[in-house]
């Protein structure tokens, strides 16, 4: 209601009566409203005489109240009469008492409270689960620690499952708690073995770290620029095997696809949402055939993507990958010192695109899902870390994803 002027038919007491507030008194009010300094209690002449009468009352039942009340210098609570500052609104919220409709004030305020709180948690969900038990501030939460082995159970999905945004782009995904890019990938301690030294090993797994990060996390690899440094850390004497991975980068193709081993989309179409790339997984140490040392990597990367053209809907492509290089040493062998001799390599690609192999991945947007291929198979789960990367999907194949 707007606020009026003392007037003819606008007294606060009688109507058409005259002004109880003088004019100054009535336009500081007003002034202070729209400040929002607290009004004056100005009581009308009514509220006066019930003031008076009340307090009265008071009094004598003071008096004749129970004595050790009176000794004790306690008196009955005052009675106020129901005004614009007095009412039963002002009892509840200031802790006055409450009496038998007391209830249903209280019940009617909670869910006032919950509508609220669900609004708000639509427009700022950090904000709402910051005031939850274990909710955070709305700064990211703490790392999980560094995988060591084949986790038991894929992980458990969030308790509050956001849509990613632009701010906040892992939000309702296990790799939100998952470290970032390159650090997450942390190497065993080297140890003699296979008649290698230590010295060889360490060198085996910090060639096969560089690998990783320049196939999968360089930032102008991942925009469609040729993996230089990856290429180049590839023992030239693998033969087919490098010349394959060159030719597929020239002519991507079905049976080429460079997506096999390097991460890399198409800068026209999508762009990261920020520079993160969430990672999980760990690198081991094994033996492979005739005793040689063997470094066996299986990592998970998280890829949140926008669109290239803008928009605000995140869509996250999940990439799994597993790599086996070989130590090779001693003059038994051939092989080039300082580069990776790769075993063997495989790839899950979840929301990358079915059917394109044209040498990127093609995450999917909500619009998108309708217009290709349908998925078909068992639905997997791309967090599941549990399983082995060959039991995700078969190569080649579209299949059903639980989350991204």
């Amino acid at each position: 209601m707007p606020l009026q002027p003392p007037g003819p038919g606008n007294d606060r007491n009688e109507p058409g009566g005259e002004p109880a507030v003088p004019d100054e008194v009535w336009e500081r009010f007003v002034e202070e409203c729209a400040s929002g300094r607290s009004a004056p209690e100005e009581p009308s002449a009514r509220a006066r005489m019930v003031t008076a009468r009340l307090r009265q009352q008071d009094e004598e039942a003071a008096r004749r109240g129970p004595l050790r009340n009176r000794l004790r210098g306690r008196r009955p609570e005052p009675r106020r009469p129901e005004g614009w500052r007095t009412g039963p609104a002002w009892q509840e919220t200031e802790g006055g008492r409450r009496g038998s409709g007391g209830l249903g004030r209280v019940g009617m305020g909670v869910g006032a409270v919950a509508a609220a709180l669900a609004l708000l948690y639509a427009l700022n969900p950090p904000l709402v689960r910051s005031w939850m038990p274990g909710g955070d501030d709305g700064a990211a939460p703490a790392p999980l620690p560094a995988e060591t082995a084949r986790p038991a159970e894929a992980p458990e999905a969030e308790a509050l499952p956001d849509r990613p945004t632009v701010e906040e782009p892992f939000a309702g995904s296990p790799a939100r708690r998952w470290a970032d890019g390159a650090d997450a990938i942390e190497l065993p301690r080297a140890e003699a073995a296979g008649g290698v030294p230590a010295a060889a090993i360490e060198a085996a797994l910090e060639r096969t770290k560089r690998f990783l990060v320049a196939a999968n996390l360089d930032p102008d690899v991942l925009r469609g620029a040729e993996p230089t440094e990856a290429l180049d850390l590839m023992d030239p004497l693998m033969g087919d095997f490098v010349t394959d991975a060159r030719t597929s980068l020239e002519k991507p193709g079905e049976e080429n696809d460079p997506t096999a081993l390097f991460t890399r989309f198409d800068r026209d179409e999508v762009g990261l949402a920020g520079e993160v790339v969430k990672v999980r997984g760990r690198m081991e140490l094994t033996k492979g055939q005739k005793g040689v040392p063997r470094i066996h990597a299986d990592y998970t990367f998280v890829y949140p993507f926008v669109r290239a053209g803008g928009g605000d809907e995140v869509a996250r492509t999940i990439v799994r990958r597993t790599l086996d290089v070989d130590v090779l040493h001693g003059p038994e062998w051939k092989y080039t010192e300082g580069k990776l001799w790769i075993y063997s390599t495989d790839v899950y690609i979840a929301n990358g695109g079915c059917g394109e192999h044209d040498g990127f991945v093609h995450p999917q947007f909500t619009e998108d899902l309708h217009a290709g291929p349908v998925p078909s198979g068992p639905e997997k789960d791309p967090y599941d870390r549990s399983e082995s990367i060959e039991d995700l999907g078969e190569d080649g194949e579209c299949g059903v994803v639980s989350r991204t």
